[in-house]
């Protein structure tokens, strides 16, 4: 092999890996509180516990925000809109 293609393989590995790429960089998955703390009991009660999984204008967040799994994103839902509905939590907020 000639030194020019071999310099030029060079350049373009720049001595990393053929498989990184940095704008594709592994992210850590969310570990789901509900499963991972069998002590902590969501409760439509409790807007202090609710807060967490609601952003800034009232909407519920979703599962990528919150890393809960299907299961318990959907109670975190249910808990939420009965919050809602007794007038806990605000529907909106300015």
């Amino acid at each position: 092999m000639s030194d020019k293609k071999q310099n030029k393989r060079n350049r373009n590995n720049n001595n990393m890996d053929d498989d990184f790429n940095p704008k594709f960089r592994k992210i850590r998955k969310k570990v789901c509180v509900l499963c991972s703390d069998k002590n902590f009991e969501l409760d439509y009660k409790n807007p202090e516990q609710l807060r967490k999984f609601i952003n800034e204008k009232g909407k519920i967040l979703p599962r990528r925000a919150t890393g809960a799994c299907a299961k318990h994103q959907r109670e975190i839902t249910l808990a939420v809109k009965r919050a809602r509905h007794i007038a806990i939590l605000p529907y909106a907020q300015d």
